[in-house]
């Protein structure tokens, strides 16, 4: 009888080891599978991409709760529903904030202060959401966007007939097409691009960014797009109504902006090409500050391309219908300050100068033979937002950091301002950790949205884009991402983002972006919220995001938990679908994804919601 209780308790023993080692098996792997980005988050992405029509509606069933609520004990259920924001009236359709048309005639019109930016103060802001016009429709994917623009997205005819001779824009129908002409190219912008070739090696990746200034519907910066170029655009709001919303309708990369008395919203160093034709910007005019400027944020060995007037005067003077004697003088000046800037004509024909700027300005004998020239004090050539700016030259930085690789290798090759150690906290070990971990983020996204490569996206900003790992993981030929680095960040990255072969701007978001509404496809918005706590009221930020996304936009924020459920409470209120999604290494790291769907609605139309 003992032997056999003694059988038994062995038996029972065995089989309790089994059952432990068994369970310890099964929870080792769950918990690897849990932590691969598998399982949940693949059944999640096969939710959110099952779609009917994946053009226009990508999220066919947002309508689900966070997986983090909160501890509380008790819910006021008034409390927790979103307050509705309303539309605003259909006079607002193509509001700009801090560019609108009757504040900047109050200010004064010298040296174009009143096209700078000019922001309401508080109690002028808008609390509404800017409606879309009757007939607004998803642009045309790019490429075939570079040549049309649906008439219902940005209804205005008044360059068609004021720069019909020069092959601005035509009206067809119910689309503006676009044949890539321009004041001084009305033969084609691939012609004129050719005719800059022949000086400058845009073909190799060593020219990558570029400036334009005064950029009209951008033609220039949308052709050298297939050149592996990428420009950044600008222009004024003003009588030539529509331009950068027409460059951006394209698909193209542009900002409302303007040479004024304050400081591009750019780094020093950072393109490697700037252009200007007929820009009608007095290059010449306060002891050259303007070119001064171009200078700052133009790259050593970069290039500056004028055409129009005053080039070759001589020849051209007549057609100009201007006096020789004034067209004379407005050349010398500009070749005088050229000069002072140590810049190297390259080339003169026709109506085009070319000059390149030294790789090494303390080789430049005659800038120090010459007592009148003036070096700025700053100490920080970057520090631009709001600064006046100076009729002086920006010294050269003392440590330079190696030179660029040409494009792409430039895209991951280590920034010469990080291996020059020129960014604080920012070594070359965590640059290829950034890279890694948005190369990893981003492929999550992609599981989400399967949409996001594919050419629906055309125009992206990232909002907080750090050293620009995000736009570097996402890179593409069929898109490109505005890198937005908020002027409150701990560090000051954007020079990196240029050193990338990407493009980018300084921007405060308390403040409206300078741009048309309806001008991104995708936003992006890391850790944004969490920096800005405090700073400004997260209505009004969350307010210009729906301003300048396009009806069935995307938008893709990540942060803190508790941040983005007092986001997803106020989009709740803002025709906004959205979806909670657990960070890709599982449901305990608590930061989180939250992804939103902008509604289809229009001016005195119907929402078309998902849920």
């Amino acid at each position: 009888m003992a032997k056999t209780s003694s059988a038994d308790g062995r038996t029972r023993s065995f089989v309790q080891i089994f059952i432990v080692v068994g369970l310890c098996c099964f929870f080792y792997v769950l918990g690897a599978w849990q932590r691969s980005g598998f399982g949940k988050g693949d059944s999640i992405a096969l939710e959110i991409t099952k779609t009917n029509n994946a053009e226009c509606n990508i999220f066919p069933n947002l309508s689900f709760d966070s997986h983090h609520g909160g501890e509380v004990s008790e819910i006021d259920e008034a409390d927790s529903k979103p307050k509705l924001l309303e539309p605003c009236a259909a006079r607002y359709t193509d509001y700009t904030p801090c560019q609108d048309q009757r504040r900047a005639m109050t200010f004064s019109r010298e040296n174009m202060i009143y096209r700078e930016r000019h922001c309401p103060p508080e109690e002028e802001k808008l609390h509404c959401m800017i409606p879309a016009p009757k007939g607004y429709v998803t642009p045309f994917p790019w490429p075939k966007s570079r040549d049309y623009v649906p008439y219902a997205n940005a209804p205005y005819k008044s360059l068609t007939v004021e720069k019909a001779i020069q092959n601005w824009i035509q009206y067809e129908g119910n689309v503006f097409r676009f044949p890539g002409g321009g004041t001084q190219f009305p033969q084609g912008a691939d012609k004129y691009i050719d005719q800059i070739a022949s000086v400058i090696p845009i073909t190799n990746g060593t020219v990558r960014t570029a400036l334009d200034t005064g950029c009209g519907v951008a033609s220039w910066g949308a052709y050298l797009w297939s050149r592996n170029v990428i420009a950044m655009s600008f222009a004024p709001r003003d009588s030539h109504e529509a331009q950068v919303q027409f460059a951006l309708e394209r698909g193209v990369p542009a900002v409302i902006g303007v040479l004024g008395t304050i400081k591009l919203p750019y780094p020093s160093r950072a393109f490697d090409m700037a252009h200007c034709s007929r820009c009608l910007i007095p290059w010449g005019a306060n002891n050259g500050m303007y070119m001064m400027e171009v200078d700052r944020v133009l790259r050593p060995g970069g290039y500056w391309v004028l055409s129009g007037p005053p080039i070759n005067w001589k020849v051209n003077y007549k057609a100009w219908q201007r006096p020789k004697e004034d067209l004379q003088e407005e050349q010398r000046k500009i070749e005088e300050i050229a000069k002072q800037l140590c810049w190297e004509k390259r080339s003169e024909k026709a109506e085009m100068a070319i000059w390149q700027k030294v790789v090494d300005s303390k080789s430049c004998q005659r800038r120090q033979d010459d007592s009148s020239v003036e070096f700025c004090m700053s100490s920080d050539a970057d520090d631009v937002w709001y600064k006046k700016m100076e009729a002086c030259i920006t010294p050269s930085p003392k440590v330079s950091g190696g030179n660029l690789k040409p494009f792409p290798s430039r895209l991951h090759a280590i920034p010469p301002r990080i291996a020059s150690g020129s960014v604080p906290g920012v070594s070359s070990e965590t640059y290829q950790d950034d890279n890694k971990k948005w190369k990893k983020h981003v492929n999550a996204y992609k599981k989400i949205n399967r949409l996001l490569d594919s050419g629906r996206y055309r125009n992206i900003m990232d909002m907080n884009a750090g050293l620009g790992s995000f736009a570097a993981a996402i890179q593409s030929s069929k898109l490109w991402v505005m890198n937005v680095v908020p002027t409150i960040a701990e560090t000051n990255t954007l020079g990196v983002v240029y050193e990338r072969g990407l493009i980018g701007i300084y921007h405060d978001w308390c403040e409206a972006f300078s741009t048309y509404p309806r001008t991104y496809d995708l936003i992006h918005a890391h850790g944004l919220f969490s920096l800005y706590k405090d700073k400004c009221n997260t209505e009004d930020i969350l307010l210009e995001m729906d301003r300048i996304l396009r009806p069935e936009g995307a938008v893709i924020f990540r942060d803190e938990v508790d941040v983005l459920i007092k986001v997803k409470k106020i989009v709740g209120g803002m025709r906004w679908d959205t979806k909670m999604v657990d960070h890709e290494d599982g449901p305990l790291v608590p930061e989180k994804v939250l992804i939103a769907v902008k509604q289809y609605w229009v001016t005195g139309g119907n929402s078309t919601s998902t849920q």
